[in-house]
């Protein structure tokens, strides 16, 4: 399972999950990719059983990037445990996600096979995600024309210019 080598500080507070995704939230390397839509925790056992699942189905063909990585402890007491005596000890570690961020992306499988690998992965997680499809910089390059440039008004002279004012 995915956590970090070694962390600054060994505890975090909880934090908020408020706002839309600003990084992470395009296609950077896959050409498929599953976005989340709620905000969460995901932990790295949910990472590791999505991973699991898009590349069974996938099996030997195309390449995953999981996008998100778990770097926040999340700290347990012990059960039956009075109030007071401090934080408890780190248990796991989770990912914070907001809506719009990318978490994982497929290259190298049809569509087809992408979408279900990515549904599978989907059912590992506890939140509402959708799946997406890079736009191609050609599709951005030829976008119809809607007006026409009409060439005649820009060749006559300004109707203003010939009169001459005389004194």
């Amino acid at each position: 399972m995915l956590s970090p080598k070694r962390t600054k500080f060994r505890k975090q507070q909880r934090g908020r999950m408020r706002g839309q995704a600003t990084r992470g939230n395009q296609i950077d390397f896959g050409e498929y990719a599953l976005q989340a839509l709620e905000p969460s925790w995901i932990t790295a056992r949910q990472i590791e059983a999505s991973r699991r699942a898009m590349t069974r189905y996938i099996r030997r063909g195309g390449k995953i990037w999981i996008r998100i990585f778990p770097d926040k402890p999340i700290t347990m007491r012990a059960a039956e445990t009075r109030m007071g005596s401090g934080k408890g000890a780190p248990e796991f570690w989770v990912a914070v996600v907001k809506p719009g961020r990318v978490m994982f992306e497929i290259a190298g499988v049809s569509e087809s096979v992408a979408r279900e690998a990515m549904r599978l992965a989907a059912f590992k997680l506890p939140i509402k995600t959708r799946f997406i499809i890079k736009q191609r910089e050609t599709e951005l390059v030829d976008a119809p024309v809607d007006a026409q440039v009409d060439t005649q008004a820009d060749t006559q002279a300004d109707p203003q210019a010939d009169i001459q004012v005389e004194t």
